[in-house]
């Protein structure tokens, strides 16, 4: 009885917490922002495919579970690989003696 209780909890806030990473995921201010979320929503995904496998008392839901979280660690590494390369080709030409208070160059 408790335990269906704290399960249905949990499903209530699964759904929640969907919700609001589908909203950030619609809204993101950057693609970096709804790469986190797609991602925060394969996280969802996995935590409510094991509360379903808990509350009916099985374990085939397993591989599924495993191929996503290796689907979304897999994104995860190469979204953050392409966001770095991006990062490292803005060269910025700035003078050695370039003084950013003023704001202008000498």
């Amino acid at each position: 009885m408790i335990v269906t209780v704290i399960l249905g909890i949990g499903v209530v806030l699964l759904g929640v917490a969907a919700v609001l990473t589908l909203i950030r995921m619609s809204k993101g201010p950057s693609t970096l922002d709804r790469v986190v979320a797609t991602d925060v929503m394969i996280a969802i995904v996995i935590a409510a495919l094991a509360t379903e496998a808990v509350m009916h008392k099985h374990a085939t839901t397993l591989p599924v579970i495993l191929v996503l979280a290796l689907l979304g660690f897999a994104g995860s590494l190469s979204i953050a690989r392409f966001v770095s390369d991006r990062d490292k080709a803005v060269k910025w030409n700035v003078p050695p003696d370039f003084d950013p208070k003023r704001g202008e160059r000498p």
